[in-house]
């Protein structure tokens, strides 16, 4: 017993990232010593000794239906600081997939009192009867129900009750009508200052009552048919119902793809067109795919941006054909913000980095910056038709001026090193420079040390088209070599993989990373949002060929990484890189694996399931895979991830056992979503969802199981059921570095 206190004490005294382990560990202990207490009395100290400081700095780190439920039954020194203020003035449910309706209505009853933030987003499987239970907290400032079952009737009672509500987040769904509220929800809402609102049908939602709005942010959802297409065309008729916002100083809308969703965000910036806000501090919009003509609104907002005496610009972010570098420029001349995203708005004659770099303004603010598929190079074909390639001189331009850089992202793009004589100026050395660097996007072919031997190069690659031999011969692989981590001529010749790769530089200068992507260039996942499955795999750079077992074994030195991307990297054969990898990076939380190696036979299958043994901490995986056989040994090695909580697995002609994936799910008791879009007939696929939903959904309220053949023609539809928290975080493959404005809802409280 004396032992585990002090085991608990001096984890409690480091900021280390498995406090939440050790708090559970501390309530097992408690309990036992409840039920020991002739093991209590032998101990020179015990529970009762700890101050109550202590002890709720422990217990803060327990979701909060478990602090209602279990812990205050210990004793009542444990009730007393269960009920504790601290404790309960801000619950949080996001992500607390164990929190069931029971638990919930309990807690809400006990902190009733209390609390003043509660954040529900994404407890999708909480019945509407338990948010019926909301109403008992009158004193709530701040709510979040986005992605729960909230009516119009629900949310009237809802805002009739909490009168001291100034945030709110929710889902509109189809059917949705103002005038269903009551007098009392519509002047809750007029008092609102933060309205975040998910559209999932073509509406204004409850816009229209918020006059006094400062924060604004939309996630627009609606899916694509005539219903839909007939709520835009009433929402033009009733424009003038909607209120201009003087007082506005952060707007954003993020799209789902659609031309519904496209013309309900052109409804709302044109109300912007009548009455601009001075001092918007925050402008971002994210349009995927074609962006729709650039509205006349978007031009006065980004001149009135931080127009008003003291206030700073903080994020911007804009389709690729409504910025250019007079725009950039204007917003620039006002402050440089602390979150900058211009993805993919590199255009000919308009550089977003050249024009950053050349405002002749103080850098050192941003915090957060997303040059996604921004080259600043020559095109790397050289014909002017290329892809473009990101110039190394430029990002260490940028890294001088901005030295303080958190998140970036430098992904779907070419960085292709060719050193001057005697100099060493690779993009990893600059980035190194970046002590508080701690998400980064990185091209795969960043990462290769030089260029690839071609057959020109190497005449024993290949024959010329007129040989008579040309076609029987078996051609090599080029630049792609074997990784054997305990070779014997390795070792003779004293060579260490770090010392030969040229990520070293970054991997000294930025110990400290916590999330790192590597994408190959032009990688396109198979799984789709809405349109059919990709059936065709786009071409490798030939430099990303020389990314292989021996780089991603030095990934392993990163021992503080906890979120993981490796994507589109052919040179990967054996994957014996990734189990080094893994014994290195024992805090894993995330990892995300896409189409590695050969495309035609996975190889690295073995490799695979050694790296899940040493995967403890792995909160969320998701592999693509052409050709992937979820087999009984995979899903064995899968079941060492004990904190497991999502799966995803995609796979063009890939096959599973379904007897081996039922008691895999079956026997991980965390696994609240398995998500899997294979081969396979669609009788087989349905009957595994139907037998993990039937047997488990009692004992899991929050299981989602969704089994469906990839390149099934209904998939779209499927997609569209699911819940967004899952779809957008790990079903849906994307790059998530600098992908979002940090703390969003803070920098606009921060006006």
């Amino acid at each position: 017993m004396d032992n585990q206190i002090e085991t608990l004490l001096c984890v409690h005294m480091s900021k280390t990232p498995n406090r939440a382990k050790i708090c559970s560990r501390f309530v097992r202990v408690s309990l036992q010593a409840q039920c020991c207490p002739d093991s209590v009395s032998q101990c020179s100290v015990t529970i009762s000794d700890f101050s109550d400081e202590i002890m709720l700095n422990i217990l803060r780190y327990i979701p909060s239906h478990d602090l209602m439920v279990s812990v205050n039954r210990v004793c009542q020194k444990f009730r007393t600081l269960c009920l504790d203020k601290s404790l309960t003035t801000h619950i949080h449910l996001h992500k607390e997939y164990s929190a069931t309706d029971e638990a919930v209505k309990r807690l809400l009853k006990e902190v009733s009192g209390d609390v003043r933030t509660l954040n529900a987003s994404g407890c999708y499987w909480l019945s509407g009867s338990t948010l019926e239970q909301v109403t008992r907290c009158s004193g709530v400032v701040r709510l979040d129900v986005t992605g729960c079952r909230v009516t119009p009737t629900r949310l009237s009672r809802l805002l009739g009750s909490l009168r001291a509500l100034r945030a709110l987040a929710l889902d509109v769904g189809p059917g949705f009508a103002l005038q269903q509220l009551s007098a009392e929800g519509k002047a809750a809402l007029a008092r609102l200052r933060e309205l975040q609102q998910t559209l999932l049908a073509a509406s204004y939602g409850v816009v229209p009552c918020c006059s006094g709005l400062r924060s604004l942010h939309l996630y627009l959802e609606a899916g694509e048919g005539r219903q839909e297409a007939g709520g835009c065309a009433q929402l033009m008729v009733g424009q003038s119902s909607v209120p201009h916002y003087q007082n506005l100083r952060w707007f954003s809308a993020r799209l789902a793809p659609g031309e519904v969703n496209r013309t309900l965000l052109a409804l709302y910036l044109a109300v912007f067109s009548l009455s601009v806000p001075s001092g918007l501090a925050g402008l971002v919009v994210f349009v995927p795919g074609p962006a729709p003509p650039r509205p006349g609104a978007v031009a006065a907002l980004t001149e009135r941006m931080a127009a008003a005496d003291g206030s700073i610009v903080r994020a911007l972010q804009l389709p690729r054909t409504w910025l250019d570098g007079a725009m950039l420029g204007r917003v620039l001349a006002h402050g440089c913000p602390a979150y900058l995203n211009v993805s993919r708005c590199s255009t000919p004659g308009f550089n977003p980095l050249h024009v950053l770099l050349g405002a002749g303004r103080d850098l050192s603010p941003l915090r957060s910056l997303n040059l996604r598929g921004c080259g600043c190079g020559p095109p790397v074909d050289g014909s002017g038709k290329g892809e473009e390639t990101m110039d190394g001189e430029s990002v260490r331009a940028l890294v001088r001026a901005c030295p303080d850089l958190v998140r970036l992202n430098l992904s779907a793009t070419h960085y292709h090193h060719a050193p001057p004589a005697g100099q060493d100026g690779h993009l990893c050395r600059a980035l190194g420079c970046l002590a508080h660097l701690r998400s980064l996007a990185l091209p795969a072919c960043a990462l290769a040390p030089r260029a690839p031997e071609t057959a020109a190069a190497r005449p024993d690659l290949g024959l010329p088209s007129s040989s008579p031999l040309f076609g029987l011969k078996k051609a090599r692989r080029v630049g792609v070599p074997i990784y054997q981590p305990c070779s014997e001529d390795a070792a003779h010749q004293g060579e260490d993989p770090a010392e030969a790769s040229c990520f070293r530089p970054l991997l000294e200068g930025c110990p400290h990373l916590a999330e790192l992507e590597l994408i190959g260039a032009g990688f396109s996942s198979a799984m789709p949002r809405n349109e059919p499955a990709i059936r065709k795999d786009p071409a490798a750079c030939p430099w990303s060929c020389l990314i292989g077992d021996a780089q991603l074994a030095v990934l392993g030195k990163l021992r503080f990484l906890r979120r993981l991307t490796l994507a589109h990297l052919p040179g990967v054969l054996k994957g014996t890189g990734l189990i080094q990898l893994a014994q290195g990076c024992k805090d894993l939380q995330a990892l995300s694996l896409a189409n590695l190696g050969s495309l035609k036979t996975v190889n690295y299958t073995q490799a695979l399931q050694e790296v899940l043994v040493h995967c403890t901490q792995l909160r969320d995986l998701r592999l693509e895979q052409p050709y992937f056989n979820a087999n009984a040994a995979f899903f064995e090695a899968l079941a060492h991830c004990r904190r497991l909580r999502r799966l995803c697995l995609v796979s063009r002609h890939g096959t599973f056992q379904p007897a081996a994936a039922a008691a895999f799910v079956q026997r991980s008791t965390s696994l609240i979503m398995c998500h899997m879009f294979m081969g396979g007939t669609l009788a087989a696929c349905k009957a595994l969802q139907k037998t993990l939903l039937d047997s488990l959904s009692a004992s899991r309220p929050a299981l989602s199981v969704v089994v469906y053949p990839l390149l099934h023609e209904d998939l779209g539809h499927v997609i569209r059921e699911m819940p967004l928290c899952h779809l957008d975080e790990i079903t849906l493959f994307k790059s998530r570095v600098a992908e979002e404005p940090p703390l969003l809802v803070e920098e606009a409280r921060a006006d």
